[in-house]
């Protein structure tokens, strides 16, 4: 398999009452594509921290990020990849609580840089489809959807910008087992069936378990479980 992300010694901190909290200390790591990667670590580790800058939402102290062997900073820029590059999902689903399904889908197609299909709708509807959001659903409001529905059209949203990098933050902590299962599920299918790299920081022993590589941030650096 090949490179997508490249972590080259990254550091962060921040001053604590008048005293410097090292968060991540000389991190380097390589994910691969078509991998699904789960990052665990106690609350405080620095997860929402790494997580925040391997998505271009901060930047570090010092160290480099590399997407397909360019630089984030430097070379792509920061909003470059964050529109063209990536996707998010997040705990709460971050949906437009006053558009439907499909509409949700529709915006995020409108925002990137990326080559579309011309027939977005019909694209958008099977996308919704490939999770499980039947037409009828797609058409409603995300707000009368049930959680493991938003997420999935959440999921789906992420794809919609054509991007091979996703991740995940917390996705499954408001869902029940079962659903929770479901998701896991779908997140292995887009990194087996569809070349993604999926990469979700969670506490979730379940989705950490069915992850192909589990990752421990600890001490300011990712340890393979």
């Amino acid at each position: 398999m090949s490179e997508i992300l490249k972590l080259d010694k990254l550091n962060y901190s921040y001053i604590d009452g008048g005293y410097e909290r090292v968060i991540l200390q000389d991190l380097e790591y390589t994910f691969e594509k078509g991998k699904f990667y789960s990052i665990l670590g106690p609350s405080g580790s620095g997860k929402t921290t790494l997580l925040s800058l391997i998505s271009g939402l901060d930047t570090a102290k010092s160290g480099d990020i590399y997407f397909e062997g360019e630089n984030v900073v430097k070379s792509i820029g920061l909003g470059k990849y964050r529109r063209n590059k990536i996707a998010i999902v997040f705990q709460q689903y971050n949906l437009i609580s006053y558009l439907t399904g499909l509409e949700n889908i529709l915006v995020a197609m409108s925002e990137t840089d990326n080559e579309l299909p011309k027939n977005q709708k019909d694209v958008a509807y099977g996308l919704l489809q490939k999770f499980g959001i039947v037409k009828t659903k797609a058409d409603r409001l995300v707000g009368q959807l049930s959680g493991g529905e938003q997420q999935r059209v959440a999921i789906a949203r992420s794809l919609a910008s054509n991007v091979n990098l996703i991740f995940a933050d917390e996705p499954t902590g408001n869902l029940d087992t079962a659903t929770e299962k479901e998701i896991i599920d779908v997140f292995k299918e887009l990194a087996h069936e569809y070349g993604k790299t999926v990469i979700v920081v969670t506490h979730s022993d379940a989705v950490s378990a069915l992850s192909d590589e589990r990752l421990l941030l600890k001490d300011g650096k990712l340890h393979k479980l």
